[in-house]
């Protein structure tokens, strides 16, 4: 049997034995570019990245997976988005040198509790008010995730201590209070008329009501001097008001 000399036998009559063709393999420039997009599609659907095993998977035997990622990496080098390893596989990325102008800050709206709504309508009715004076309009005692949260907003603050056995702090509320609900003083608080078109005066356990109008029923310190720079700052954005003030002067 005759031997083969490789080197003296044409490149396409090489090809016709198989594994006794030496050389490196030749990829049609059409195939490879259309493996290098069926990988960009691969990687850009999925939602984890892409291991290399995966990606040898679905393209064609004669392609090779890591020179079609090569390909796509320096494709996407110095673009908006760049191809990634992350975890031992391949994703897309928005380009790490953008991240600073894509940061989008929102603000996240959160509901009060109904305790937190009822404590603030207290102290806007009644400041400069102490905690125990906001217990007792309540009829239950007040956790401290109740005050925080209002302090946190900045819709309250703590004012003077009382002239009282153990100085209690009072609380009143703040001109961010003001602005939040649009109100230009204290003075524009609503008056009881306004509770109850809205359906906040009623003879239900727990509605506005049942905290607005049980001041008579407290016994609360004498008011504070006119010294008093919670009174005299409570006067400067509009003074204190009780929703039964107008009628009482009616």
């Amino acid at each position: 049997m005759n031997e083969i000399d490789d080197k003296n036998v044409p490149t396409d009559e090489a090809e016709d034995f198989g594994e006794l063709a030496v050389g490196p393999r030749v990829v049609d420039p059409e195939r490879l570019e259309l493996a290098e997009r069926l990988a960009e599609a691969i990687v850009f659907s999925s939602a984890d990245p892409v291991q290399i095993e995966a990606l040898a998977e679905r393209l064609p035997s004669t392609i090779d997976p890591i020179e079609i990622i090569e390909r796509l990496e320096a494709r996407y080098r110095n673009r908006g988005v760049t191809l990634m390893r992350i975890a031992g596989g391949w994703t897309f990325q928005s380009a790490p040198d953008l991240a600073a102008a894509l940061t989008v800050e929102r603000v996240e709206q959160k509901k009060l509790t109904r305790a937190q709504v009822e404590t603030l309508a207290v102290i806007a009715y009644h400041q400069p008010i102490t905690r125990p004076e906001i217990e007792e309009i309540r009829g239950v005692s007040l956790s401290s995730g109740v005050m925080d949260t209002l302090l946190g907003l900045g819709w309250i603050r703590t004012g003077r201590r009382r002239d009282t056995p153990g100085r209690p702090l009072t609380f009143v509320t703040t001109k961010d209070f003001l602005q939040h609900f649009g109100l230009d003083s204290l003075q524009d608080l609503p008056g009881a008329d306004e509770l109850t078109a809205m359906g906040l005066l009623d003879d239900r356990a727990g509605s506005i009501s049942d905290f607005v109008n049980r001041e008579e029923e407290l016994d609360l310190p004498e008011p504070a001097v006119a010294a008093d720079v919670d009174i005299d700052e409570a006067s400067g954005i509009g003074g204190i008001l009780s929703p039964f003030d107008e009628e009482d002067e009616r």
